[in-house]
C-alpha cells in the first residue's frame, strides 16, 4: 500500500531531491547561494547554529483529570519522518509555558506555539480576547461556558494553528500567577504579540495581540530552549512516554 502511494505522490510532485540549493539576499542585498547541499547537511551547518532541535522541549497544557501535569506523553500512530524524532509533549500548568514563553522573549528568541484558533477572534482587527465580544448582551450568558479540560475532553477544542511569539507585555506587581515552588511571581502578564502566517494583509500587518485570558483558555503547546526551563521540568523529558489514543487533540498539530 506505501509503495502504491509513494508512487503515485512521485508521479504527481515529482521525487525528493537529494541535494538543494538554497538561494536568499544577504542584509547588503548580496545574492547568495549555499549548495548543493542535503537536507540534513544544511540543518548541520545553517540552521543547527542558530536553532538546536535537540535542545528544545515541546511543553504542552493538558489539564484534562486523566493526563497529570508532570508526565511526557505522546500519541499513538503520531510522526511521519522516517529517522525523526518522536513526537513527545511535557504536560505542564500553564503558568510554567507562561514563564518559559517570557525567559525566552526576554532572550530574544522567538517562541513557536499551538493553538485553538478562531476561538473569540476579530479576524480584521487580529485580536484574541475572551472578551472582544460581548455575549453577556446578546445572548445572557458569558462564555466560555466549558473549562479547558472539559472542551479538550467532549472535542469541543483541540489545536488548529501555529504561530510564533515576538513579545510580551507584562507589569510589575501582584499576581495569580507562582512558580514551581508555589512562591508567587512578581510579575502580571497582560498581553502577547504574535506573528501570524496569513500575510501581511491581515490583522496589524501579519500581526495579532493575544490577551493573557485568552492564552490561558486556548494555548496548548509552546516549544522553547531547555535553559528556560528548570531541572525539576527537563526531568519530565526523561520518562517513558503515556502513549495517548490516535486522534486525541493533543495530536492534532502534529498529524
Amino acid at each position: 500500500m506505501m509503495k502504491e502511494l509513494h508512487q503515485i505522490v512521485t508521479t504527481c510532485l515529482g521525487s525528493p531531491p537529494e541535494q538543494i540549493t538554497f538561494e536568499y539576499y544577504d542584509v547588503n542585498k548580496q545574492n547568495k547561494k549555499i549548495g548543493p547541499i542535503s537536507p540534513i547537511e544544511f540543518y548541520q551547518q545553517v540552521v543547527k547554529p542558530v536553532f538546536n532541535i535537540d535542545n528544545k522541549v515541546c511543553l504542552v497544557n493538558d489539564p484534562r483529570a486523566s493526563n497529570a501535569y508532570g508526565r511526557l506523553y505522546t500519541v499513538e500512530y503520531l510522526g511521519n519522518i522516517v529517522g525523526g524524532q518522536k513526537t513527545r509533549y511535557n504536560n505542564q500548568p500553564i503558568r510554567v509555558l507562561k514563564q518559559a514563553v517570557y525567559d525566552s522573549i526576554v532572550a530574544d528568541e522567538a517562541v513557536w506555539f499551538g493553538v485553538d484558533f478562531g476561538k473569540h477572534m476579530h479576524a480584521k482587527y487580529g485580536i484574541l480576547d475572551l472578551k472582544i465580544f460581548d455575549t453577556q448582551l446578546y445572548f445572557n450568558s458569558n462564555f466560555p461556558c466549558q473549562t479547558k479540560a472539559s472542551r479538550l475532553a467532549y472535542g469541543e477544542s483541540l489545536m488548529t494553528h501555529a504561530m510564533v511569539f515576538t513579545g510580551i507585555h507584562v507589569e510589575k506587581g501582584s499576581s495569580n500567577d507562582t512558580n514551581e515552588n508555589n512562591q508567587s511571581t512578581d510579575l502580571q502578564f497582560i498581553r502577547y504579540r504574535v506573528e501570524n502566517s496569513h500575510g501581511d494583509d491581515k490583522a496589524d500587518k501579519g500581526y495579532v495581540v493575544m490577551t493573557d485570558d485568552w492564552f490561558n483558555e486556548y494555548l496548548y503547546e509552546v516549544v522553547v530552549d531547555k535553559k528556560h526551563l528548570s531541572n525539576e521540568v527537563l526531568a519530565v523529558v526523561e520518562q517513558e512516554p503515556i502513549c495517548l489514543k490516535a486522534w486525541d487533540p493533543m495530536g492534532a498539530l502534529a498529524d
